[in-house]
């Protein structure tokens, strides 16, 4: 029998080559009142900044220099209060995605944002319906585009932690890969190493359906291979590649679930500051491993779970190759990104009651995910 399933997304996905001209558009059909969050500083963000305004837009601009936190919201939030913005618009990676989604959700109300935040805050629905939202992803990671949550750090808990709502989802995702181009090359293997995981963490996961699966199948062998070829400085099709594949990675985590990569990577993102992707990409092999070694033989799950080793293989040889190429292109390992052997089993005990472990396909014990930080070390 075919498993029942909800499917849920962004309003309107555009993707392909090309597509970022359509965004002024799109956002002015919402309103002339834009508010354009960008990265550190709008350098990259003139050409929107221009289509905006020739055509009417009154632009102000909000600068996210890092993975955004409950502060850093808070400040946004009140610099836009006064005269708040028709439409948000993002333009940057996935830090950026998320602090835009945020800010949208949390300026129609009056409650401050911690009392929506999950596990250190009360996790209440919004107040009221987000501002209409654009997205352009400027790496191929997080797949934030469409997803109905943004990630948001708590310095003061160590932790990061997701706003979540079901009308969170923007209202369009324009997706061109040749915004992607010209990364430098951290933040491209990392950025691709989370969208990997990401595509692979809902195949595997308890809450896998048909639709989420029909799209893994697809991506996974083709992020496996676009990866390796864009960090080795592959061309426009590859580039194409890694951006569906972090489009479909987006898609099937908002409508599965994750597992115990990004269980931990909250956590030690909160801990230690290190970049999201980069602690993902050191944590995929020894999670897969350990799943892999606590699900018996012969059922459905071990069976995807093989799968998914055996195209890892057919690319980088085998899990550990998989972690010699990456580190051999510049991925640190957990001791380098700030995960010391005293931390361990704070991390692993705090980990269990993040929301993205609660589909891992099985269950691991603290002395497990301590296993899996070492061997990430």
């Amino acid at each position: 029998m075919t498993t029942p399933f909800t499917f849920a997304t962004a309003g309107q996905i555009r993707f392909g080559r090309g597509t970022a001209t359509e965004a002024a558009a799109a956002a002015l059909s919402r309103g002339t009142a834009v508010a354009l969050v960008h990265g550190a500083t709008p350098d990259r963000a003139g050409w929107l900044i221009d289509d905006l305004e020739s055509a009417g837009a009154r632009v102000r601009m909000i600068a996210c220099p890092g993975e955004p936190t409950l502060d850093a919201l808070e400040a946004a939030r009140a610099t836009l209060r006064a005269d708040p913005p028709d439409v948000v618009v993002a333009l940057g990676g996935g830090a950026v995605v998320d602090l835009a989604k945020a800010l949208a959700a949390v300026l129609p109300g009056t409650r401050p944002a911690l009392d929506h935040l999950e596990v250190v805050g009360r996790g209440l629905p919004l107040e009221a319906a987000p501002l209409p939202l654009v997205v352009l992803p400027t790496t191929a990671g997080t797949g934030a585009e469409v997803t109905r949550n943004a990630v948001i750090g708590v310095p003061s808990e160590a932790v990061k932690v997701s706003l979540r709502d079901p009308r969170m989802y923007p209202d369009v995702a324009i997706v061109d890969s040749v915004l992607m181009e010209g990364a430098p090359k951290p933040v491209v293997l990392a950025a691709g190493l989370d969208a990997v995981t990401q595509v692979i963490e809902p195949f595997v996961c308890t809450r896998a359906n048909p639709m989420t699966d029909a799209l893994a199948r697809s991506a996974v062998p083709t992020g496996l291979r676009a990866l390796k070829a864009v960090v080795e400085g592959g061309g426009p099709g590859d580039w194409d590649a890694m951006a569906w594949t972090s489009l479909a990675g987006g898609l099937a985590l908002a409508n599965a679930g994750l597992g115990a990569v990004h269980g931990l990577a909250g956590v030690i993102g909160g801990v230690t500051g290190a970049p999201h992707g980069a602690i993902c990409g050191a944590l995929l092999p020894p999670v897969l491993a350990a799943n892999r070694a606590a699900v018996a033989r012969g059922c459905e799950t071990r069976a995807r779970l093989d799968w998914v080793v055996d195209e890892i293989a057919s690319v980088f040889e085998d899990l550990g190759g998989l972690t010699a190429w990456a580190r051999a292109h510049g991925l640190k390992g957990l001791g380098a990104l700030g995960v010391t052997p005293a931390l361990r089993l704070g991390i692993a005990a705090k980990a269990q009651g993040a929301s993205s472990m609660v589909a891992n396909p099985v269950k691991l014990t603290d002395d497990a995910l301590v296993r899996i930080m070492e061997a990430a070390a």
